[in-house]
Parts: structure tokens; C-alpha cells; sequence
């Protein structure tokens, strides 16, 4: 059987996906038998033009990972898309939007003015901003455009499958390498992971009590058998597929998110928040009060990862 063609990118986000591949150790060499990497540019020397030169549907299969924030971005998702036989949304940046789509509640001169001007490394008194265009001696140079918006992968085009995770566990890259080399995918739509929230897969002991103070985690050290929410620390589980192998909670930690919503929800900062305030001991305006205070960063808490595919996508902006 003739090897199958991969390709990998990486749009807006950390590189960890990039990285996360190489987490399956010793089974690389069973991808590298499996499949001819013809686009990664991460790894291999490959340029634009060369994947512009290759015919439509020629590669097999595209992990994608990163979010859509730019037009090089934007120009990339298209060109793969309209190569690919199969794209994976691979990771939370992709998925979901991820980290980047955070700067959603801002807009792109708020985000140019707080990277060049007010982050405290910076000295920039002549306020200088990336352009698109700069005239030099030798000609023109171009930088891609920087959206407002930042977008998931499937907000710009279609998506076959989706491997959530920040990055995406050893098990379920090995899962889609699996449903790959024996040609047995899913259907279409499907998201690699749990079909449970991570709540219901937790094994730590709930006792559906009420809390009447919320931690930040470096506040208290919690009991390791008892549910974190329980014990006043935001803890994503209840809005959040499950699938990770239970990650950070097994070393103590709270889950952040970032697998995304569990089926059936569509906004996981509303259905977090949801579950904080029916298990809040909150009697009356002033309680409600102390416990939003006691809530540092509740935007960047509750869409962390998923801002970009919540119902709120980004915020309203009114120009002065």
C-alpha cells in the first residue's frame, strides 16, 4: 500500500502541538513508516509554493494546529483545506481558539498598545506598530494582516475531526494514529476524546456540599481524595470533556479546560459559572458579591480556551 501524505502546521499558538507529536516517543518511527511528511514547516524545509503546486486532495491527512488570527493564518486553513482529504483541528488553539482568542475582549490597536507600548519591557517612545507594508531601499516588506478577531479552526473551514487538548495527550495521538493506519476514522464531526464531562470520570469523592469561599490554587494545598470545587477551588471539570486521562487533577491541580465543552454544551464559561453559583452558600447581594470579588479574572477563568466558540465570541467594542 503506498504511504500516506501528512501535513502539519502550526498557526497562533505556543508550538506545543508541534512538540506534543514528538511526546509519542519511539511510535514516530511508525508514522514516519506509515506516512511521507510533504508540509511541516516546523520540521521540514518545506515552503508555501510547494504546497501550492500540489494537487488538489493529494494529502491524506492535516493536523492543523493554532488559531486563526492573521491572513497568513487565514490563507494557509484555505490552501490546506483545498489539499487535504482530512482535516484534524489539532488542539485547543484550533479547536476552540485557545489562549490566543483571549484578546477577543479587546481589539487589535488595544493588543498592538499593550505588546509595544505598556508591557514593561518595552521602549518604544516613538510608538512604532507593525505594518503590512514597510518601503525599504531594496522594496517593499510585508507582514500578513493582524485581525480583530481571532477565530477557530472551522470558523474559516471545514473540519473533519477534532483532537482536543493543551497539547493533545500521548493516548489520543495514539488513537487517531491507530484509526489512521487502519483506515477506520470516525465519522465526521467527531471530537477525539470522551464523550462524558470530565466531572463524571473524576474519582475524587463529592459530597455535593456548599462552598463559602472560593481559592486560587496556591492558597490552600487540597485534600487529594475530595473534589477540588468542593473545596473552594474553580475547577473546570463540570464543563469540560473529558478524555485528558484526568492529567491535573491526578497531581492535585484543578482542570483548566482546555478539551472544551462536553457534548451538548455550547457555552463552557456559561456552564462553569452555572455550576460555581448553585454549589456558592450565597444568601444575599452582598455574599454574591464577595464571591465574584474572591473570582480573580473570571473572563480569562471561564473561556480560557473556548472564547472563540462560546456564544460570546468576542467583545462589543465602541470606538471613543
Amino acid at each position: 500500500m503506498a504511504k500516506l501524505k501528512l501535513a502539519k502546521y502550526w498557526a497562533a499558538s505556543c508550538g506545543g502541538c508541534d512538540v506534543s507529536l514528538l511526546d509519542i516517543n519511539e511510535r514516530i518511527l511508525e508514522v514516519a513508516e506509515l506516512a511521507d511528511i510533504v508540509f511541516w514547516p516546523c520540521v521540514v524545509d518545506f515552503k508555501y509554493h510547494h504546497v501550492e503546486a500540489m494537487k488538489d486532495k493529494s494529502i491524506d491527512i492535516c493536523l492543523f494546529n493554532g488559531a486563526v488570527r492573521t491572513s497568513e493564518h487565514e490563507h494557509i486553513a484555505k490552501l490546506l483545506r483545498a489539499k487535504s482529504k482530512v482535516m484534524v483541528a489539532y488542539g485547543a488553539c484550533a479547536a476552540l481558539g485557545g489562549i490566543p482568542s483571549l484578546s477577543n475582549f479587546y481589539n487589535r490597536a488595544q493588543s498592538f498598545e499593550r505588546a509595544y507600548v505598556e508591557a514593561p519591557t518595552n521602549d518604544n517612545p516613538n510608538r512604532t506598530f507593525p505594518q503590512t507594508l514597510t518601503k525599504v531601499a531594496e522594496g517593499e516588506l510585508e507582514l500578513p494582516e493582524f485581525y480583530d478577531t481571532v477565530k477557530s479552526l472551522r470558523q474559516v473551514v471545514e473540519v473533519e475531526y477534532t483532537l482536543p487538548g493543551c497539547p493533545p495527550t500521548v493516548p489520543l495521538i495514539n488513537k487517531l494514529i491507530d484509526a489512521v493506519a487502519s483506515g477506520q476514522l470516525p465519522p465526521p464531526g467527531a471530537v477525539i476524546a470522551s464523550e462524558k464531562a470530565l466531572c463524571d470520570e473524576c474519582e475524587r469523592t463529592k459530597e455535593k456540599k456548599k462552598i463559602t469561599k472560593i481559592y486560587r490554587p496556591y492558597e490552600i494545598i487540597p485534600d487529594p481524595k475530595k473534589c477540588l470545587l468542593e473545596q473552594g477551588i474553580i475547577c473546570m471539570g463540570p464543563a469540560t470533556r473529558g478524555g485528558c486521562g484526568h492529567l491535573c487533577i491526578n497531581v492535585n491541580m484543578p482542570c483548566r479546560g482546555c478539551f472544551g465543552p462536553p457534548p451538548g454544551v455550547i457555552d463552557q464559561g456559561a456552564k462553569m459559572l452555572s455550576a460555581v453559583a448553585s454549589i456558592y452558600d450565597a444568601k444575599d447581594d452582598g455574599e454574591i458579591t464577595k464571591m465574584m470579588a474572591e473570582i480573580v479574572d473570571p473572563a480569562g477563568t471561564f473561556y480560557r480556551f473556548a472564547l472563540a466558540e462560546s456564544m460570546l465570541k468576542r467583545a462589543r467594542i465602541v470606538e471613543p
